[in-house]
């Protein structure tokens, strides 16, 4: 099966990249096909494999990814792979100093490390017993569920939505007795999303607003969109699961706290927290802190190894969508905002996020919600649904994530336009961090101009 597998993806990459030998002498070295770019197609066919083959999306990912880099390699000429990852500046330089921070090392080993991290914290918080405990203080009819729900959105305010996801679905396989439905463990992906959505410190986009300037008050207006989705995705998902499996009505007998595993995990997420604020890098402060976590208890090292090739697959994804030639998008509008949520679902929100800073004039709040929420409709449009998806690997299948978690595509549509009805587009605003990078020298400006390691024409037109 894995050779007729391997096969089959061999004769479509052939397919694919056929027309490139036709066209190999355009002396640009860019090819287009009906005007689109080679690596868009490359970009598509990754996805589309991933969305058809779910038994096989690590080898799809890692194809995927090998056949973008060797056409930048073979047929991009002097494509600057090193400035790519590394930026100008050295490493320290721009660990230091967060206007500096350039290529995409950081973003990719911060994740790396926040998946693999938080993996480890959630098997922590299983084992320090506080998921046995909790039947005892939620509701036993559908509102355990629904309560769960509220409370990962609460967590993920002023956590990594990595962490609260991976919280919530830890306490979900205990009380639901490792019966979760798919629906409901998208809910718990949505509402981790939702609740970083309106948090500077809640989820790497609105993080990466905050370093360029954006108020942290500009972004905070997303929770009207966020809770409104809560109620939507917390109503039908806690049904879907009471019906599927109803909640533990008792707590188990003789439970007792780990308190020392439990001031673990609060090390690890206060770890998170502060190295996320004053180093832009939450995935520094949670290894020192389960590195510290070592010497007061045997660290669970093989939930590391379980959650490594789920991992992997979000980086290659992640470093795909790093290589796509996107430099600017339509003009800022709602209508640009409420598409970037669909195309968050399937395109990394990161690179979206900070290509919408430097085009400037969005309505911060808006977008936040757009490109945090929006990866929740399917499972790997968001690196809090691959990181829940290493527990619960039967919720690897876009149809069925669709198809058992509709809500989420109802919330985000109902939340987006009960915050553009009751707030309108207002991103006039919330451009002044941009004004003075425009009207002043560079050594006299109060917020730096970002000088990027990479500007080459990636338009669809080429020159």
């Amino acid at each position: 099966m894995a050779k007729n597998f391997t096969k089959w993806l061999f004769v479509l990459s052939a397919i694919v990249l056929t027309p490139l030998f036709a066209f190999s002498n355009n002396q640009s070295g860019i090819i287009t096909l009906g005007g689109i770019r080679i690596e868009f197609f490359l970009f598509a066919l990754t996805l589309l494999g991933v969305a058809l083959f779910h038994h096989k999306t690590f080898r799809v990912a890692i194809i995927g990814l090998t056949s973008i880099i060797l056409y930048k390699l073979f047929f991009i000429s002097g494509f600057p792979f090193i400035e790519h990852f590394f930026g100008h500046n050295s490493i320290i330089e721009q660990l230091t100093n967060k206007e500096l921070r350039q290529g995409e090392w950081g973003i990719l080993v911060n994740l790396f490390g926040l998946l693999l991290g938080f993996s480890l914290l959630a098997k922590v918080f299983e084992e320090s017993g506080i998921p046995d405990v909790l039947p005892k203080y939620l509701p036993n009819d559908w509102k355990g569920p629904f309560v769960l729900l509220i409370f990962v959105f609460i967590l993920s305010s002023f956590l990594d939505n990595i962490a609260a996801a991976m919280i919530g679905g830890t306490i979900a396989l205990i009380v639901f007795k490792n019966k979760v439905h798919i629906g409901y463990i998208a809910a718990l992906v949505a509402a981790s999303n939702a609740g970083g959505s309106g948090s500077v410190i809640g989820d790497t986009t609105t993080t990466m607003m905050w370093i360029d300037g954006v108020s942290a008050f500009n972004v905070l207006h997303a929770f009207i969109a966020a809770f409104v989705a809560l109620l939507i995705i917390a109503w039908f998902g806690s049904h879907q699961q009471d019906k599927y499996q109803r909640i533990t009505s008792d707590a188990k007998v003789g439970v007792k706290i780990d308190w020392v595993r439990l001031g673990i995990v609060i090390l690890i997420l206060v770890g998170a927290i502060l190295s996320n604020i004053y180093y832009d890098m939450p995935a520094l402060g949670v290894w020192i802190a389960i590195i510290l976590g070592t010497f007061f208890k045997k660290m669970p090292w093989h939930e590391v190894s379980s959650s490594l090739k789920g991992s992997i697959f979000l980086i290659c994804l992640v470093t795909a969508a790093s290589f796509m030639p996107v430099e600017t998008l339509p003009d800022a509008s709602w209508i640009t905002a409420f598409i970037l949520g669909f195309v968050s679902a399937v395109f990394d929100n990161i690179p979206l996020t900070k290509i919408c800073l430097d085009q400037g004039h969005f309505d911060w709040g808006i977008l936040a919600y757009s490109v945090g929420f929006g990866g929740s409709m399917i499972w790997f449009g968001s690196s809090a649904g691959v990181a829940i998806t290493n527990k619960f690997p039967e919720a690897r299948n876009v149809s069925l994530w669709i198809k058992k978690g509709w809500h989420v595509i109802l919330a985000y549509v109902v939340g987006f336009f009960v915050l553009y009805l009751i707030m309108g587009w207002e991103p006039a605003s919330n451009n002044k961090h941009k004004e003075p990078a425009q009207n002043c020298p560079v050594e006299n400006c109060p917020v730096k101009v970002k000088q990027h390691a990479i500007q080459p024409n990636l338009g669809l037109n080429p020159n």
